[in-house]
């Protein structure tokens, strides 16, 4: 039996014996789960019955996780120890993108260096001319807002935002969700597609397969408009190699990297594999940096020291720009860059993650039978005051290095606080997500002062989890600044 710890445990509990919720004969804790409420639900339960236990989805049983040194193991015991879950990995084969982010093994290996070449901070460097052209077309949405005082559906923009750049990034295309109109192509397809991932994922049984609800009849008709769209976007780019061969070796975007790979001998890429990475990068790319924005936002406005001291930095690198112009400037947003990570301790987007045991183990001294689902929690260590003083607090300080500074410095930090997970499978495009963050944090204070950010009925945002974690019905609303 391998470990995921140096040194095993003299006697290793077995998973029947740790504690849990008590379920029903046969459902388990399934009619315990709200489905859009699971992260909340099982730190509610983590709270109660500490930081290792289980719960049951009919016949699937989950050890569930959420001491740091147990979450980074599991997660740097990846591809050999661990997995993704096989139903990610088959749901998503149906749905036609088995990307990086859903893949094992032998096709995880050869996709591996495809992506992380594509996602490489100096192509993102190469690419930073595109981010400041959608980044401005960006800011040009929100003047006409604030001139006109109209409410913003904060995370439905955001949406926008990251969905043109990572169209622009992972294959070239300018298809402008920021300026179209709501029936946009990729924008209405990739809106029903995540949802139902998620709930595929964690549903007791495949019901969709024998009471299809609304949402599941019309999926097939999502799934076929966009791989018609990518399979457009994959012809495009393959006329493109033929007529400009240079590119194979200094490819400008994911896909011309993809396919040049591809087409290399013994390569081993597939059809598949391109296809299957452009749209895993498209569904990824969407949700967690647009969601991460939401929060952050919120939570600055919730702040206003904080958002005094983003503010004063954002306007003080941009001078009379509208948005970064360089990636030194980036670099410079050393304070917007610590909200965001105080954000993701707060409200990280991917609250959890499971991994399935390809081999008998040990985590946190409990013996782990392979084939067996572990649930990392990724928040109960960052909201633990043993990790973090006041931990219910906005203080971005806390990930900024300073001389003297007591108890947990940014690296020990990081060590509790996993927003883009650990180890091989480590998140590829958190070079890219931290760039847009700043880049529209940025934008958005040099340029407006922010009126409200809120609900319908002011109370705070629901957290809902789709895949990733989302407010529910944050508006913003925007004023110009010589308004002020």
């Amino acid at each position: 039996m391998s470990t995921t710890e140096e040194t095993a445990p003299v006697t290793a509990r077995k998973i029947g014996e740790l504690p849990g919720p008590r379920g029903l004969p046969i459902l388990g804790n399934a009619l315990q789960i709200d489905r859009h409420r699971l992260h909340a639900q099982l730190e509610a339960w983590t709270a109660q019955h500490g930081d290792a236990f289980t719960f049951s989805l009919l016949s699937r049983r989950f050890l569930v996780i959420s001491n740091p040194e147990a979450v980074a193991g599991v997660l740097r015991d990846r591809p050999e120890g661990f997995r993704r879950s096989s139903r990610l990995e088959q749901i998503s084969r149906e749905f036609g993108f088995l990307g990086l982010f859903s893949a094992n093994g032998a096709t995880w290996k050869r996709q591996r260096p495809m992506v992380l070449a594509g996602l490489d901070p100096s192509h993102i460097k190469a690419f930073f001319p595109t981010l400041i052209e959608v980044t401005g077309r960006f800011a040009r949405r929100w003047d006409r807002a604030a001139q006109s005082g109209a409410a913003i559906d904060l995370q439905a923009d955001l949406m926008r935002y990251t969905v043109d750049v990572t169209a622009a990034l992972a294959f070239g295309e300018d298809i402008n969700t920021i300026e179209a109109g709501n029936g946009q192509l990729i924008q209405s397809h990739l809106n029903h597609i995540l949802p139902a991932l998620f709930k595929r994922v964690f549903s007791p049984f495949a019901a969709w397969k024998y009471f299809p609800s609304r949402e599941d009849k019309a999926m097939p008709d999502h799934l076929r408009a966009l791989h018609t769209a990518v399979a457009g976007f994959i012809a495009r780019t393959a006329r493109e190699l033929q007529e400009q061969p240079a590119l194979r070796e200094q490819p400008v975007n994911l896909i011309q990297a993809m396919m040049a790979a591809r087409d290399r001998d013994g390569s081993g890429i597939t059809d598949a594999d391109v296809s299957g990475n452009v749209l895993t990068m498209l569904l990824a790319g969407e949700d967690t940096t647009a969601n991460t924005l939401a929060w952050l936002i919120w939570l600055l406005h919730k702040n206003p020291r904080s958002m005094r001291q983003a503010t004063e930095e954002a306007r003080s690198v941009l001078g009379q720009a509208r948005c970064p112009r360089s990636v030194e400037e980036v670099s410079r947003l050393d304070f917007i860059e610590a909200c965001a990570q105080e954000a993701m301790r707060l409200k990280p987007v991917a609250p959890l993650m499971v991994n399935e045991a390809l081999k008998d183990c040990v985590v946190a001294g409990i013996e782990v039978p392979a084939g067996s689902l572990v649930m990392c929690l990724l928040r109960p260590a960052g909201l633990d005051a043993g990790n973090f003083a006041e931990p219910m607090q906005f203080q971005p300080e806390r990930w900024i290095k300073r001389e003297g500074a007591a108890a947990h410095s940014p690296a020990s930090a990081r060590r509790v606080v996993m927003p883009f997970g650990a180890g091989p499978r480590m998140c590829p495009g958190r070079y890219l997500a931290l760039t847009e963050i700043k880049m529209v944090m940025a934008m958005l204070l040099a340029n407006f002062d922010i009126a409200s950010v809120a609900t319908a009925d002011g109370a705070d945002p629901q957290e809902r989890i789709a895949l990733t974690m989302y407010p529910v019905g944050l508006e913003m609303r925007l004023k110009p600044l010589a308004a002020a």
